[in-house]
């Protein structure tokens, strides 16, 4: 059995949803799509949302506040369980994960937290702090707690928007960004402890280090257009599910978002 899985972070799923290039949604050929930063609730979305034929729905939206964060799986294989949110109630709320369990393995669909805005001195001179940072840092390590324990019962698929590049060719101008949230050194240590733990980056075990390849570019100054960007999306697998991977790729022609959808084929 050949499984396709892609994710995406659609930057508002409603405002996508009125976009043309909601139409990858069909011609993807995914067998189980995750989408980040939905910024919706479902009684907030449209029917042709929430009932799509063949397809079984999954949301975990904030209750924190409106039009904020929110995740969600559309998937043909109906699993056995869908949990929402970390364990930890200190992380519960923004609507960032859900955990899914099919036979051969456990689903994550992660939308991590930001280090938010830079702090700023009295004079308004940057300190080198961020807003968000101290609970970006405690969730990515509630979550690599989570997915530890859970993949001591069956191998895990990790999927979602990081907001971190890992190294240096994840993003074009690693030099100028070293003291930018997503790109800070422990940001990246994280990482490095996230491989360590058993987790394959699918799309460099596939395609090596292959330059120039991102997922998300900034609106400002034709990021986009000019290929200035980061690689802050990925799919990870256990260690265990090695043998089963067929193929990653990023569709980086795909638009209606500053991110464009990743993916990877799996065989059982």
């Amino acid at each position: 059995m050949k499984l396709k899985l892609v994710s995406w972070n659609v930057n508002g799923l409603r405002a996508l949803f009125k976009k043309p290039q909601w139409d990858f949604f069909e011609k993807s050929g995914a067998d189980i799509l995750n989408l980040q930063e939905t910024k919706a609730h479902p009684s907030q979305l449209p029917d042709e949302l929430l009932t799509m034929p063949g397809w079984n729905a999954y949301w975990d939206s904030s209750v924190v506040k409106k039009g904020y964060s929110g995740v969600g799986v559309y998937t043909k294989l109906e699993p056995r369980a869908a949990i929402p949110e970390l364990p930890n109630p200190e992380y519960k709320g923004e609507g960032r994960l859900l955990r899914l369990e099919y036979p051969e393995f456990y689903l994550f669909n992660g939308y991590f937290p930001n280090g938010g805005m830079e702090i700023l001195d009295e004079d308004g001179k940057p300190t080198g702090g961020f807003k968000r940072l101290d609970y970006k840092m405690g969730f990515l390590n509630a979550f690599l707690d989570f997915a530890v324990e859970s993949q001591k019962k069956k191998p895990v698929v990790v999927c979602g928007d990081f907001n971190i590049a890992h190294r240096s060719v994840d993003l074009s101008n690693p030099k100028a960004n070293e003291k930018v949230t997503g790109f800070l050194p422990e940001e990246r240590a994280w990482m490095d402890r996230f491989v360590d733990a058993g987790f394959i980056d699918t799309f460099r075990f596939v395609n090596g280090d292959v330059p120039d390849k991102y997922t998300w570019w900034s609106y400002k100054n034709r990021g986009r257009s000019r290929n200035v960007g980061w690689r802050l999306d990925y799919f990870f697998v256990s260690r265990a599910l090695k043998d089963n991977i067929r193929d990653a790729w990023i569709e980086s022609g795909i638009e209606g978002s500053d991110h464009c959808p990743v993916g990877l084929e799996l065989e059982f």
